[in-house]
């Protein structure tokens, strides 16, 4: 009874579990048949979830580190200095049978132009050494001076402003060789200067307008001028003595004074340079307003040789009455350092 109870029951085990069996058999077949999009599959996937702990970023912060840095043993140097030498030389000749005439000549003539600086703000120096000097040799005649003028400028300023400053300056002006005139009748020439005979001093406190590197303007409201004529023996050729009474060897002014100056390179290889000085003294008619001034042109033709035209123009009523001028032109060597 058992036994038969026991196959009953595996019979109808298995009599259940074949359908299902076989059902499961046809839904796997149904899906290896169906055809599935891929794309839709990656639209509708299920990411990971991230982290979600906080991450606190820290902004990156600079700091200025100041480095000692070595100079090795480099100094500033406020000085500049520039020193410029020429020589000019202008030669004819002729035979003694030229039909046209002439006169066989040599000239030569030179200068010598020291200048100094010292800038370091707000204070401010400058000085400027320049000596000028030519003679002229004619056929039958003596040497005669062309050029002769030795120049000493000594300027120290401090800055009120970006243009203005306060200046103090002390200049000196007179000449190396003595000088002569020669009358037009032949007769022997007459000494009429030489060194220190008409020399002079001038100091001078005021105020600077110097708006950049090519002009300057000097306005000096105290202004005092000292004239010597060291030898006596010129007293008696020349009108009025350079302002210096008879049987004295100097004479003292005080005046107010303007002093501008243009120095630039106008064109390629070309410099223009001009200083007008004028002094006018208290206490005196505008007739004694003394005019000075000195132009230079001059052309580089290469690294040494130039072409330069000098011109000044002077007006002194203890001198002349009357305008003086002079004008040279010459082709020389020049050379400047640095």
């Amino acid at each position: 009874m058992l036994k038969t109870v026991s196959v009953l029951f595996f019979i109808s085990c298995l009599y259940f579990a074949l359908p299902a069996s076989a059902q499961k058999t046809d839904s796997l077949k149904k899906a290896d048949s169906l055809k599935i999009d891929t794309n839709l599959l990656n639209k509708y996937r299920i990411e990971p979830r991230r982290n979600a702990i906080p991450i606190r970023v820290k902004p990156a912060v600079i700091h200025e580190e100041l480095i000692p840095v070595s100079m090795m043993d480099y100094k500033i140097n406020y000085w500049r200095k520039w020193i410029t030498f020429g020589i000019n030389l202008n030669q004819s000749a002729f035979s003694n049978n030229w039909a046209a005439g002439g006169v066989s000549s040599l000239a030569i003539g030179g200068n010598f132009d020291y200048k100094t600086e010292y800038n370091k703000a707000p204070f401010d120096y400058t000085a400027e050494l320049l000596g000028l000097y030519g003679r002229v040799t004619n056929k039958g005649q003596i040497a005669r001076k062309t050029n002769d003028r030795l120049f000493f400028d000594n300027k120290v300023a401090t800055q009120l402003s970006k243009r203005w400053l306060f200046f103090g300056s002390l200049t000196f002006e007179s000449q190396f060789d003595k000088g002569y005139q020669y009358p037009s009748n032949g007769s022997a020439p007459q000494l009429i200067s030489s060194l220190m005979s008409p020399g002079y001093l001038t100091e001078s406190v005021g105020i600077e307008y110097k708006p950049n590197k090519v002009f300057d303007l000097r306005i000096g409201t105290g202004t005092a001028r000292q004239t010597f004529v060291l030898d006596t023996t010129i007293y008696h050729r020349i009108p009025s003595n350079y302002g210096v009474a008879p049987g004295r060897t100097f004479k003292n002014e005080l005046a107010f004074q303007v002093v501008a100056t243009y120095d630039k390179d106008i064109m390629q290889n070309m410099h223009f340079g001009v200083r007008y000085a004028g002094f006018i003294p208290y206490g005196r008619g505008l007739i004694n307003i003394d005019h000075r001034m000195d132009a230079v042109l001059m052309a580089k033709v290469n690294k040494l040789i130039n072409v330069n035209i000098t011109t000044t123009v002077l007006f002194d009523n203890d001198t002349s009455t009357k305008p003086q001028a002079t004008e040279g032109l010459a082709l020389g060597i020049i050379y400047k350092f640095p």
